[in-house]
């Protein structure tokens, strides 16, 4: 009877089913599900390149001499010499932001194609840069000095100004000296520059390109590091086809170069080869597969694969129409850790059947091969067994069984689109439809050479394009493509519209080289094929720079992090606590700024009108906001305001009130991208919250939905452990500092506690350094 009166009451409430422990993607709409669920998400990277087809320009000069007069300029105008004369430090303290701020776009300039050519191709230029580096250096360990020495005396605002500073030319300095000089020798290395004379043009931009991409999936190891890929495309004319074929015939390489073709699985040194339209597509890709092993170990192990190729070695040399390289690095969720499974992975490797396109290379009939599809996943495509099931049931064909990748349905479906006679844009369109799951998705394919295919829908994966100025970039994190440029656009998968059939989801992308760059070579619709019609303010800039991801030459992410925990507690501390002498008298100062404590939630605080204050977090993230709390709660002893610390995910679905005026919420993440926590502080915000986070990346999402931030370290110094470490003991120094300032603001605190902690928080690098003193003991 009960049962029977549950099921009416369900059906008159519109509900049609009742479920437990489901995943919303499983269940049909309109049910009820009782504890849901989301499938754990493990992040891969994935990177791209597409150069615009311009005319090479080698005319023009190089702004190196305007580099070196503007650099002598602010070694002019240190801290010691504008005192001297009475200088205002905003103005001329090095030359002031404007100053500062042309030699980070002379700079940048350099990194173009043509400037870093002539670069390359000069000893004397390289030289003159070394010696600005070495200018930089000298006068940034000045002036860290003469900050460090007077530190008691300076300003709070004096002593963050230098800092900003120096932080400003440690960046120019780190530009010039990795993504210039070192890039030199790493080109130099990738092309066997040593074996060659006579470098062309086309030869460069292609390692310059190249390198870009190793260069960009390193830094993307921090998502996953258990297997890696590369596919480059060239697409020749027949005339130097013909060319790179008698170069190949005289050093007795054709027979391995035809030989590379006929593997029906991509794995390390496949070779794709077709021929359309009078132009011959080739397809180098490396692959590399170790579940154990050391950081940088596999993007060495793909340069090394390119650099000791002798046939891709002649390849560069020959004029081409076109190149677009596509990469990825994985952290395995579905399917085992092999070469097969590494991306990018290719629509061949199908066995039984049919044989409409396996073996299919330059003495086949292209009129049957409809074309050589790569691709690379970020996610996972949730109904890929019910996808799978069906392609081996139309086709009468099966997935080679060393594939267990979901990755292979991707190409797989465009094919079938294409059978159908849909053109290669539409049939890409189809197949992201037919995926399920929150998912990012590249491809490219000889069919639309020199055009990268973007996809992503869902809240899971992010996609971003950086737009260079020779290029475009498109990455799954922002640190894949800040060494080519600071501007991109950001791919919004998440956002639900009106489409031209109802509501729609998921964007897609096409990058295209004729273009001179920008918005103009990019084609954005919905899944639906509504268009996204991009301006110039959809266009951001980031200030994360490569030296964000400085992995040194640690073995491992973990003792890197480790290793490094003292000195991101002491930056965390550094610009925030200070105790000075005022009448004999030891005074406390906690400097946070509007731009951590808005003068709105100031005020607030001083007038007693904020009575709840909520830590909310996911993970260790959620253990440190229960730290965090007990702290507060500590300085707030005595009074009547109630302090929590629920995760993110219970706050939001059991503890939200209609009106959230007298709540304060500190969220803390270290990524900024949690999506329990991103989504409690847009709920709580919509209901009059006020919002803080305590958040370890600049630009993260969460940024942008706070009314104030208080950055870890240096907001900067992004984890790259999968246990967090120094982002968790930074997260707890920095609740502990905001504590004090919230307990300060709300007049529960005395100047004596106050200095105490200060003093104790002062004394953590100095314990965990002994601790690490004690490592091989330890280890």
């Amino acid at each position: 009877m009960i049962i029977g009166a549950i099921k009416t009451l369900l059906v008159k409430g519109g509900i049609t089913g009742l479920y437990f422990g489901r995943s919303l993607h499983s269940v049909p709409e309109g049910s009820l599900v009782f504890f849901p669920y989301e499938a754990a998400v493990l992040s891969c990277g994935i990177t791209a390149i597409v150069s615009f087809k311009k005319r090479h320009q080698q005319n023009g000069n190089l702004p190196l001499g305007e580099l070196e007069r503007k650099v002598e300029k602010i070694s002019q105008q240190t801290w010691e010499r504008i005192e001297q004369k009475g200088l205002a430090p905003r103005e001329y303290y090095l030359g002031g932001e404007k100053l500062l701020r042309e030699i980070k776009e002379l700079s940048d300039s350099l990194k173009s194609q043509d400037a870093f050519y002539k670069v390359f191709c000069s000893k004397d230029y390289q030289g003159r840069l070394k010696a600005v580096c070495r200018k930089l250096e000298s006068l940034i360990e000045g002036e860290q000095d003469i900050r460090y020495r007077e530190r008691r005396r300076l300003t709070a605002e004096d002593y963050k100004l230098i800092g900003r500073r120096l932080a400003d030319l440690r960046d120019i300095r780190w530009s010039l000296n990795y993504d210039i000089l070192r890039n030199i020798d790493k080109i130099d290395a990738l092309g066997r520059l040593d074996k060659y004379d006579n470098l062309p043009w086309w030869t460069f931009k292609s390692l310059k390109e190249i390198n870009l991409v190793f260069n960009n999936i390193d830094r993307l190891e921090v998502r996953g590091r258990d297997s890696a890929g590369i596919s480059i495309l060239f697409v020749l004319d027949e005339a130097d086809f013909a060319r790179f074929k008698e170069k190949l015939q005289a050093e007795s390489l054709l027979e391995e170069f035809k030989a590379r073709q006929n593997g029906n699985v991509l794995v390390n040194r496949s070779l794709r080869a077709s021929r359309r339209d009078g132009r011959v597509s080739l397809v180098f890709t490396y692959k590399v597969a170790a579940e154990v092993g050391s950081l940088g170990d596999n993007v060495q192990f793909l340069r090394n694969q390119v650099t000791n190729d002798t046939i891709f070695q002649h390849l560069i040399r020959i004029p081409h129409l076109s190149q677009t390289t596509l990469a990825h690095t994985r952290w395995a969720s579905v399917g085992e850790i092999s070469e097969p499974n590494s991306h990018p992975v290719d629509n061949l490797g199908v066995v039984a059947g049919s044989s409409d396109n396996e073996g299919q290379g330059l003495s086949g009939d292209s009129s049957s091969n409809p074309g050589f599809i790569f691709a690379c996943l970020n996610g996972d495509i949730d109904n890929y067994q019910e996808l799978k099931r069906k392609y081996e049931r139309e086709t009468g064909r099966s997935i080679a069984p060393e594939i267990s990748t979901d990755t292979k349905i991707i190409p797989l479906q465009i094919e079938k689109y294409l059978k159908k006679n849909q053109p290669i844009e539409e049939s890409f369109r189809l197949a992201v439809n037919d995926f399920k799951g929150s998912h990012a998705i590249a491809v490219q394919t000889d069919l639309a050479p020199g055009k990268v295919f973007l996809a992503q829908k869902g809240s899971g994966q992010a996609m971003f394009i950086g737009l260079g100025q020779d290029s475009y970039v498109p990455a799954s994190e922002i640190y894949g493509f800040v060494e080519d440029s600071s501007r991109y656009i950001k791919i919004d998968g998440e956002r639900t519209v009106e489409g031209a059939s109802g509501r729609t989801q998921g964007q897609i992308f096409l990058l295209d080289q004729d273009s001179a760059g920008s918005l103009e070579g990019i084609t954005a619709m919905y899944y639906d094929g509504t268009p996204v019609n991009l301006s110039e303010k959809d266009i951001k800039e980031t200030k994360i720079t490569t030296r964000d991801i400085d992995r040194q030459n640690y073995p491992h992410y973990f003792l890197k992090e480790i290793s490094e925990s003292p000195r991101s507690v002491e930056q965390t501390m550094e610009d925030r606590i200070a105790i000075v002498e005022k009448n004999g008298k030891r005074c406390p100062q906690i400097l946070l700024d509007a731009s951590v404590i808005p003068a709105r939630l100031e005020l607030a605080l001083r007038q007693n009108r904020i009575r709840k204050i909520f830590f909310i977090g996911q993970g260790t993230a959620g253990v440190a906001a229960a730290g965090c709390a007990e702290l507060l709660k500590y300085y707030l002893r005595g009074t009547n305001t109630h302090v929590a610390a629920p995760k993110a995910s219970e706050y939001s679905g059991f503890m939200l009130d209609d009106s959230l005026e007298d709540t304060l919420v500190v969220a803390i993440t270290q990524s900024g991208t949690t999506t329990d926590t991103n989504r409690a502080v847009d709920m709580a915000r919509k209901r009059g919250a006020y919002t803080l986070a305590i958040v370890n990346r600049r630009d993260s999402d969460i940024t942008f939905k706070v009314d104030g931030v208080f950055y870890t370290s240096t907001g900067r110094d992004i984890e790259m452990s999968v246990a967090s470490t120094k982002a968790y003991y930074c997260q707890i120094v920095a609740g502990s500092i905001l504590s004090l300032k919230l307990a300060q603001l709300m007049g529960s605190l005395n100047d004596e506690l106050v200095v105490a902690e200060i003093e104790h928080l002062w004394r953590l690098p100095s314990c965990m350094k002994k601790v690490l003193k004690k490592q091989k003991e330890i280890m």
